[in-house]
C-alpha cells in the first residue's frame, strides 16, 4: 500500500494531469466540449478527471458511492473555483438523468463491477441518443490487473501476475501475508469481477453500442503522473492477438457511441 492511496489531493492532482495530457485529447478527437456539454463521471473519486471539462465550460456530475471522496471532490472543486455537482450514490441506485447526458466518463471502475451487462444499458439509460462513452481499465491479465499494489506488504504489492492463481491459493497467499481482512475481500472482490478485453466486448456488443476506437497500451497513461513511465501503446501485431493480448495491457481506452 503506497502513501498516495491516503491522499485525496495528490490523487486528484494526478488524474487532473493525465485528464489534460491524455484522456481529455483522446476524447475530443470524437466529440466537442461546449459550454453546457454535460458529461457524468461513473466512479469519480476525487473529481480530478473532471476538471478539465469544467474549465471548458462542461456542466459536470461525478457519482462515485465512496461519501468522502464526494464530500474532497465537493470540497477540492470549490477550492479551485469551478463547479461540479458530486453525489454519492450506487450508479445502479440512480432513478434521476436519464437520457441527460453528452458524454459518460469511466475510468477504472468496470473491473470492479460483477454485472457488466446490467452496467453497460445503465450507461445507455444515462447518454443522449448521441452520446458517447469513454471506458478505460486494466485488461486482467495484465502484471498488475487483480490491483495487487493495494497490499500492505511490499513484497505482494510489487508481485505480478500473481493474482491470476486460483482463487484458493491466492487468498492463502494473502493470508498467510498477514493481509487485513477486508484488503483481502476487496482484492478476492477483483478477482471474481474481472474484466478481460475480450469479456468486455462481448458485453459491448450485446448492447446498443458502436466501438468507434479502441487503444491498447503497454504502459498506461497514468503511469506518468504516478510514476514518472513515458507511455507507450502496445505494439499492434499482438494487439491483434486475443488473449494473448491482455497480459501486456496495462490500460485500454474505447470510445463508445450509441447507435439506433
Amino acid at each position: 500500500m503506497q502513501d498516495r492511496h491516503f491522499d485525496n489531493r495528490r490523487y486528484f492532482d494526478e488524474l487532473v494531469t493525465t485528464s489534460n495530457k491524455y484522456f481529455y485529447p483522446y476524447i475530443e478527437q470524437f466529440i466537442t466540449v461546449h459550454e453546457g456539454f454535460k458529461v457524468l463521471e461513473i466512479g469519480c473519486g476525487e473529481g480530478g478527471i473532471l476538471l478539465p471539462f469544467a474549465r471548458k465550460g462542461a456542466d459536470v456530475v461525478g457519482v462515485d458511492f465512496d461519501s468522502k471522496k464526494i464530500n474532497a471532490a465537493t470540497e477540492i472543486f470549490r477550492e479551485e473555483g469551478v463547479k461540479g455537482l458530486f453525489i454519492a450514490q450506487d450508479i445502479f441506485k440512480l432513478k434521476e438523468m436519464e437520457h441527460e447526458f453528452d458524454l459518460i466518463v469511466c475510468h477504472d471502475v468496470i473491473e470492479h463491477i460483477s454485472d457488466k451487462d446490467g452496467f453497460i444499458s445503465k450507461c445507455e439509460l444515462l447518454l443522449k441518443p448521441s452520446g458517447m462513452m469513454f471506458m478505460s481499465f486494466p485488461a486482467w491479465q495484465m502484471p498488475f490487473g487483480g490491483h495487487q499494489q493495494m497490499c500492505k506488504s511490499r513484497f505482494l504489492s510489487h508481485l505480478p501476475w500473481f493474482h491470476l492463481l486460483p482463487a484458493f491459493l491466492y487468498r492463502g497467499i494473502l493470508k498467510l501475508a498477514k493481509e487485513d481482512q477486508f484488503r483481502i475481500d476487496d482484492l478476492m472482490d477483483i478477482k471474481h469481477c474481472k474484466c478481460p478485453i475480450e469479456k468486455f466486448e462481448r458485453v459491448v456488443k450485446t448492447k446498443h453500442f458502436t466501438i468507434l476506437d479502441r487503444q491498447l497500451f503497454f504502459i498506461n497513461p497514468h503511469y506518468e503522473a504516478k510514476f514518472r513511465l513515458k507511455p507507450r501503446k502496445l505494439w499492434k501485431p499482438i494487439g491483434w492477438i486475443p488473449y494473448f493480448r491482455d497480459f501486456f495491457t496495462t490500460s485500454c481506452f474505447y470510445i463508445l457511441k450509441l447507435t439506433d
